[in-house]
């Protein structure tokens, strides 16, 4: 009976399936190799830079099993270093994901000062956040391990903080696993920055893909695109995406958020609060039959419209990368949050594990 016991674990090893994961070297970043790690499991291809945590490309089928790049990028690691920081493709972003007001903000009683590059804000960790870093990195099952330690006092963030991400790739899953630790008290928010559009990228417009967002609720901005501290609710304006809506059905509405925005760029405010990983959000290309969905554990998702795209980039292949020619989905907790003490906490002290995931899941229809 043993026997037959072990044999049957011995075939069920066998017959589990793991991604295939490779690397090849993509050039050197102030002295450090940076490699282009691949991971492949059926259908669906991921290419990964340790430069930044970039999700350089990732091909997912059609309707009529017909793989393809959905995500926006460049062709060669100088395309990434020599756009500076905006507009973000596909990077980890941190230590501090969005906005803070001012780039300033106040904890344990100390004002600490993030360098401004959105105007009077700080905006993705500062001139130099964790899109700009070269991260070591190893191969693991199904995928790769990328660690970044930042110093205490980088881009004026207290506390030297470790963080470690992990991109796994099984069957139509790509899983985004964040931890980290710091050796004093300090403020975290991460999340990946990757410009999708289902049709293949380069290949027009995203206005007539089906969005749904999971939430009733948004953060509402300023002028400064800072939240006003209001959770407003969906009902009734054009940020209710509780049923799938065409994305181009209200976003030039007579709207003042709109406006201020240039189109969707706001913070939708999950039901699912955070506790535990759930849907946020879905999108649908009718025209290829794809399907992403999105689930997080974290209690807010940024729907970002690529209202900034004007024509002046050219990504992979020499596509021209013009207005509203991706959307990003970005799971996160609520912008400027440090100044703003009723929304979710993004602080992290010694002792503490931070640690989230967020799935890309694909499909067709």
């Amino acid at each position: 009976m043993k026997s037959i016991v072990r044999l049957l674990v011995l075939l069920a090893m066998i017959a589990q399936s793991y991604a295939k994961v490779s690397k090849q070297p993509a050039g050197t970043v102030d002295g450090k190799p940076v490699y282009l790690y691949t991971l492949e499991d059926g259908k669906i291809t991921v290419r990964i830079l340790n430069y930044g945590g970039i999700v350089q490309s990732l091909e997912a089928p059609d309707r009529s099993g017909n793989p393809t790049d959905i995500v926006l990028g460049f062709d060669t690691l100088d395309g990434y270093v020599s756009s500076g920081n905006k507009p973000y493709m596909g990077a980890i972003i941190g230590r501090y994901a969005n906005r803070i007001a001012g780039g300033t903000f106040q904890l344990n009683g100390q004002t600490f000062h993030v360098p401004k590059n959105d105007g009077d804000n700080a905006l993705h960790g500062g001139i130099a956040g964790f899109n700009k870093k070269v991260w070591s990195a190893k191969e693991i099952t199904d995928g790769v391990e990328l660690t970044y330690i930042s110093k205490s006092g980088e881009e004026g963030f207290p506390g030297t903080l470790t963080t470690t991400v992990r991109y796994t790739l099984k069957g139509n899953d790509l899983r985004i696993e964040y931890s980290a630790t710091t050796d004093a008290d300090t403020v975290l928010n991460l999340t990946n920055h990757s410009y999708c559009n289902l049709k293949g990228q380069g290949n027009g417009d995203i206005l007539g893909h089906e969005m749904k967002i999971y939430a009733h609720r948004y953060t509402p901005v300023n002028a400064n695109l800072i939240p006003t501290g209001e959770l407003a609710p969906v009902a009734g304006t054009p940020f209710d995406f509780l049923k799938p809506t065409v994305i181009g059905a209200r976003i030039d509405a007579d709207n003042e958020q709109l406006k201020l925005a240039r189109g969707y760029d706001q913070n939708w405010v999950l039901d699912a609060g955070g506790r535990k990983v759930e849907l946020a959000a879905e999108a649908y290309d009718p025209t290829t039959g794809r399907v992403l969905q999105v689930l997080t554990d974290q209690p807010g998702v940024q729907f970002y419209t690529g209202n900034f795209l004007d024509g002046t980039i050219t990504g992979k292949g020499g596509k021209v990368y013009n207005h509203r020619f991706a959307f990003c989905l970005e799971t996160q907790h609520f912008p400027d949050s440090p100044n703003r003490p009723k929304f979710p906490s993004t602080e992290l002290r010694p002792g503490q594990t931070f640690h989230s995931m967020t799935i890309y899941r694909f499909s067709t229809r």
